[in-house]
């Protein structure tokens, strides 16, 4: 189920989020960052648009992620020297001797591990480089039980904006799959100059859903304890309207 951040990912990624992502992600964890003092790991920094702000602030950071396309994007940004990059897998990654203050996974990383495996091997290893007094947070989307049982999903345009002096559309079409607990996603984006379409290309990728408790059993099962449980950026208390379930933790 690991997607391939390859580069159309890291080509349309900027352009996609800055329409379609509220930047309240990016504020949430700036805040938590400067609370706990630093330093501070994310896991799955893709192009830096949560982690850049961190660093901007002057607090020590490490960006992870296991697509070199998808960091490659990152340094073309000048990065401060209060960031460094390493290509890792965060199911399999081995920092020596550092230790963080916060380690984090902003927009549903996590969602990617599709097994209970790599889902405990990924705690683990966040367990192992957590300081003592350190907080692990991180988010997913809240499953709404009626989109996730659509039988026909049909393609539609989710974003459109410009590049290179071309205009891009992306279309999406999702596909769930409620008993697996998986929504297979396909990103299609076409490239248009002027009238006439110059390049197609498409991206797919799985996302594991995940329930609040079956979230915070399996935070458990790893030796960690749920500090909060917020139903969004604002932190405002998980519901049955929560778009986001976003958990912090610490080791028990």
């Amino acid at each position: 189920m690991s997607p391939s951040y390859g580069p159309v990912a890291a080509r349309y990624y900027d352009a996609t989020y800055a329409l379609l992502r509220d930047p309240a992600d990016a504020a949430f964890y700036l805040a938590l960052a400067r609370e706990t003092g630093g330093p501070v790991l994310e896991l799955g920094c893709g192009t830096g648009r949560v982690l850049l702000p961190i660093a901007r602030a002057g607090i020590i950071a490490v960006g992870l992620d296991q697509s070199q396309e998808m960091l490659a994007a990152l340094a073309r940004k000048q990065p401060p020297p209060t960031l460094r990059l390493v290509e890792c897998a965060m199911t399999d990654f081995d920092l020596g001797a550092e230790r963080f203050r916060l380690i984090f996974s902003a927009f549903r990383a996590l969602q990617h591990l599709g097994t209970v495996a790599e889902q405990l091997a990924c705690l683990a290893c966040v367990r192992r480089h957590l300081a003592p007094d350190g907080l692990f947070a991180f988010d997913v989307f809240s499953p709404d039980p009626a989109r996730l049982a659509s039988p026909d999903p049909v393609e539609h345009e989710e974003a459109r904006f410009a590049d290179d002096g071309d205009e891009v559309t992306r279309y999406v079409t999702t596909v769930p799959d409620p008993a697996a607990q998986v929504v297979q996603v396909r990103f299609r984006y076409v490239r248009r100059r002027g009238d006439r379409v110059v390049a197609e290309e498409v991206l797919e990728l799985g996302m594991r859903f995940f329930y609040r408790w079956e979230l915070e059993h399996l935070l458990a099962r790893a030796g960690f304890v749920t500090v909060a449980c917020y139903g969004g950026f604002d932190r405002r208390p998980y519901d049955r309207t929560a778009a986001e379930i976003v958990l912090v933790a610490r080791t028990v």
